[in-house]
């Protein structure tokens, strides 16, 4: 990976996080916004559908998906921790024949990746750099439907990242989060054919689901 960011996550994403997140999933299960996604996306059918799951941590969408009659699962994970996490998550639930991971930028990695009925994108959008590349080419390998969690751009969320990021400097890390406008993103979304089928927000995060209109 080439990205200056994409070394942050290594760094921020690390094995002790990635173990941290799977005692999180194993007893408590999805957190509240990744539900909201899963029961969207679910409501919409996903029965026989390929998914494409961009920075799915340990793959709680991906387990849900395949549970609801998804047919098969890829992820796309930056985080070398949180790949073996998920692949040994699969493993251990009995998905590793309908799992593939693999690790790397997705945006580097996007003209390998077939096109998939759904493409998800948890909390990710706020920890990538080229919003425009990232939404524009996950969104064109969506045929059916295209969900994302993603930071509110409200001033509270505005000064709560800026403070994150000045942790992260002081500590020498190249990790940083972001805020990127919901009206660019909405843009993309509109030029590729997309249309908003689901929305719920809370204080900090929006959920939202997109189908293909044609």
């Amino acid at each position: 990976m080439k990205c200056c960011q994409c070394e942050g996550i290594e760094r921020q994403f690390n094995a002790e996080d990635a173990e941290n997140e799977i005692d999180a999933y194993r007893t408590e299960g999805p957190t509240e916004t990744t539900q909201y996604l899963i029961d969207a996306l679910t409501e919409q059918g996903v029965d026989g559908c390929t998914l494409l799951d961009i920075g799915g941590g340990v793959g709680a969408i991906q387990h849900a998906m395949l549970s609801a009659g998804a047919s098969t699962a890829t992820a796309v994970e930056a985080s070398t921790a949180f790949a073996k996490a998920a692949e040994d998550e699969a493993r251990e639930l009995g998905w590793s024949e309908q799992v593939e991971v693999r690790h790397g930028d997705f945006v580097e990695l996007a003209e390998t990746l077939e096109p998939h009925d759904v493409v998800t994108l948890d909390r990710v959008i706020c920890c990538y750099h080229d919003m425009e590349s990232l939404v524009r080419l996950s969104a064109g390998r969506a045929t059916k439907l295209y969900g994302v969690v993603y930071p509110r751009d409200v001033w509270w969320n505005q000064i709560a990242f800026r403070t994150l990021n000045l942790f992260f400097w002081i500590g020498r890390s190249p990790f940083r989060t972001f805020i990127h406008s919901d009206a660019g993103v909405q843009r993309i979304l509109d030029q590729v054919g997309l249309a908003r089928v689901f929305y719920k927000r809370t204080f900090i995060w929006q959920v939202a689901v997109y189908a293909q209109e044609n």
